[in-house]
């Protein structure tokens, strides 16, 4: 019917599409910010709670439990008008009149004693093996050459080889944990038990790396007749000399061959390492040195020092310091990390649970030559 549409009103169509598609823009960025100022409300408050300083407050949760929550809507209002959820959170007396309890508060902190144990595996090669126990090939003799002449006989030798085996051992134990303990606590059993479990076997392990005799247990570096040289230090109440020098740890360092000593690690005791820091060299400086940056060991003679608490005293004819590459000299090998068991059954009539668990391990020197043992003189 129409040819055409007239300008006038294909512009006021225009228009019209426009002020629509604003509009819908308009009320769609409403909705945004709607939906969105609670969440920016939420993370301004988040915010303002973590920026707060944190002052002789330690690891606190402020969070109000539900049982908190109901008994103080018990306490202002009364258990007809408090709401059927928080009615459900009080918890009951047990006396005959009835009533409600004001509930127990858990902290999540454990209480603990300090567990030490020599950090051997730091400064050890350590390696895992799936047998039960690992041979390493080890070079006894090696060849001998000669000068000879033109037409001169030579003379035939050849390596000799040997082999070091190293065992692997078992350490075990259990802990039996109340059931009522593992509903009610507020952390994590458990993972406690297995946390605290695992720093016995390493305090256990730690000790037979330095001393163990190898029955059913590793064999420690220290223990004696494996051919690790001897050097003599100080007088017999301590490791320094009578002039308070060092002479004795001079030559020890020294002693080792050059590759050994260029990666070489002091080892001894908190006590030992005391009466080491007061020494001094014939310039009357003091032989150890503070780390040069934060959480770097001290060096003593420019060699780190690691502590281990399971070395021995100072005392008449005692070996309180090793030195060496312990990296080339001592070996360690797990064949099972920790194995974790939980035994509901056995104990069930007592109302306990029974954690079982259980660690192989072995370790071994396999390079004599490569350490070096400081003696106190025996008299």
């Amino acid at each position: 019917m129409f040819d055409s549409i007239p300008a006038d009103l294909e512009t006021k169509s225009d228009d019209a599409g426009a002020d629509e598609v604003k509009a819908a823009v308009a009320a769609l960025a409403a909705d945004v910010k709607a939906a969105t100022d609670p969440l920016k409300a939420r993370i301004d408050d988040l915010e303002a709670k973590l920026n707060r300083p944190n002052i002789n407050r330690g690891a606190e949760d402020d969070t109000i439990t539900p049982e908190r929550k109901a008994f103080t809507s018990f306490l202002r209002q009364g258990e007809q008008r408090m709401p059927a959820e928080e009615a459900k959170a009080l918890i009951v007396a047990d006396d005959t009149r009835g009533g409600y309890l004001a509930p127990k508060e858990f902290s999540t902190e454990i209480i603990k004693n300090i567990v030490e144990f020599s950090p051997v595996r730091q400064a050890a090669r350590v390696g895992s093996t799936a047998s039960a126990s690992v041979v390493l090939p080890k070079r006894t003799g090696t060849p001998t050459a000669s000068w000879v002449g033109e037409t001169e006989t030579r003379t035939g030798t050849e390596s000799a080889y040997g082999q070091i085996e190293i065992s692997i051992h078992e350490m075990a134990a259990y802990v039996d944990v109340s059931v009522q303990l593992l509903e009610d606590a507020a952390v994590n059993v458990e993972a406690e038990v297995a946390m605290d479990l695992g720093e016995e076997f390493g305090r256990l392990e730690g000790i037979s790396f330095v001393s163990g005799d190898g029955t059913k247990k590793p064999l420690g570096f220290m223990v004696a007749g494996q051919g690790i040289s001897e050097i003599i230090s100080g007088t017999s109440a301590t490791i320094a000399d009578a002039d308070g020098q060092a002479n004795g740890l001079i030559n020890a360092l020294y002693d080792l061959p050059a590759a050994y000593r260029s990666r070489a690690v002091w080892m001894m005791n908190g006590t030992t390492l005391g009466s080491v820091r007061r020494m001094k060299d014939a310039n009357k400086n003091y032989i150890w040195q503070p780390g040069i940056q934060a959480g770097e060991p001290g060096t003593i003679l420019g060699r780190p020092v690691i502590e281990a608490p399971d070395m021995p005293d100072e005392g008449a004819g005692a070996f309180p310091i090793i030195i060496g590459d312990f990296n080339a000299a001592y070996r360690i090998y797990d064949r099972v990390a920790m194995s974790m068991l939980r035994d509901p059954y056995s104990l069930a009539t007592t109302g306990k649970v029974r954690f079982h668990a259980r660690r192989r391990v072995g370790g071994g020197l396999v390079k004599a030559e490569a350490l070096r043992k400081i003696k106190c003189a025996a008299s």
